[in-house]
């Protein structure tokens, strides 16, 4: 399977799904009546690609005031990515991102334990905070207090996602010990990635997790956030702190601009980054020169075929020379 690069290799690159999620601000019009084969398509394209991971995201229920906006099609990650561990081969499968705190960290651990343990060891964990206020209040967990939440949720998890069979945590939210959970995930230490773009969520990636995965900054903000979790990270390794998992890298991601490879001939939008395979890895190189790991790519479409067709593309011709 593959590993995001260490500093100083080649940028890698994931995929959001299509399908899973049809929010008005990303979803093509195809993908309304699209389905099960299509999402498989599109994950065998990208595992041939040599896409780093598939990408889904985590919403329970959406409330009527979003619904225009968002739409009520938020597939479930764990049912989705295991789907979709068995129609591939390499590629990785992350939550982008899991609402942990939704759920008890118990019930989060069994079932992206069980995720890894099916899939051979190809689960990225990217939890978040959350921001749809009547999610929380329908399943009983108190929205204003989400941030302390999921700093505990990941504590939590770190604990239950470990090797012991038997795992043990002690906090304010969550206590739990002697209770066992089989199977353990495939990977000796699930990566944990953190998503947001606040000030409390930068701070909670750089100190607590293994990765950061903004929510849509712009490329000329990126700069100021990665120099930003790298002093944190300096200053509470320098005060002897643990910081993250503490003996791997640290993960820094971004999400590219809309892609087109090649002249699209049709209007893809003027945020769109269209032709020459050359000029858009000279574009999305910037990206590593800031300081990214990894870039989360998705690309403008009219059908199934024209983006998987645009996926391996951006395989064969764009990727070699990020």
């Amino acid at each position: 399977m593959p590993a995001l690069p260490p500093e100083g290799r080649r940028l890698a690159y994931g995929i959001q799904l299509p399908v899973q999620s049809q929010s008005t601000i990303y979803a093509e019009p195809w993908e309304a009546t699209a389905g099960p084969d299509d999402l498989v398509a599109v994950a065998r394209a990208a595992d041939r690609a040599g896409f780093a991971y598939l990408a889904s995201c985590d919403h329970v229920a959406i409330p009527r005031r979003l619904a225009s906006a968002m739409s009520t099609v938020w597939y479930d990650p764990v049912a989705t990515l295991a789907f979709l561990a068995a129609a591939t081969e390499r590629i990785r499968l992350l939550s982008h991102v899991a609402v942990v705190g939704l759920r008890h960290p118990l019930l989060t651990a069994k079932q992206y334990a069980t995720l890894d343990h099916l899939s051979g060891g190809r689960l990225i964990l990217g939890v978040g905070a959350g921001h749809v206020r009547e999610e929380f209040e329908a399943l009983g967990v108190d929205f204003e207090r989400r941030g302390a939440v999921l700093d505990e949720s990941i504590d939590a998890l770190r604990a239950a996602l470990g090797p012991d069979e038997f795992p043990e945590h002690h906090g304010k939210l969550y206590d739990f010990e002697g209770l066992g959970q089989l199977p353990r995930p495939a990977q000796e230490r699930v990566p944990l990635w953190v998503g947001g773009s606040s000030p409390a969520a930068v701070r909670r990636a750089a100190l607590n997790a293994d990765g950061w995965l903004p929510q849509g900054d712009p490329r000329d903000r990126l700069p100021a956030q990665i120099a930003w979790i790298r002093r944190l990270r300096d200053e509470a390794a320098r005060g002897g702190a643990a910081v993250g998992r503490g003996d791997g890298p640290f993960s820094v991601g971004a999400i590219a601009e809309p892609l087109y490879v090649g002249e699209p001939g049709w209007d893809v939008g003027r945020r769109t980054l269209t032709g020459r395979p050359e000029a858009l890895a000279e574009s999305l190189r910037a990206y590593r020169a800031m300081g990214v790991d990894q870039i989360q790519v998705r690309f403008r479409s009219r059908s199934r075929t024209e983006l998987t067709d645009q996926i391996a593309a951006f395989g064969a011709e764009v990727a070699p020379d990020l």
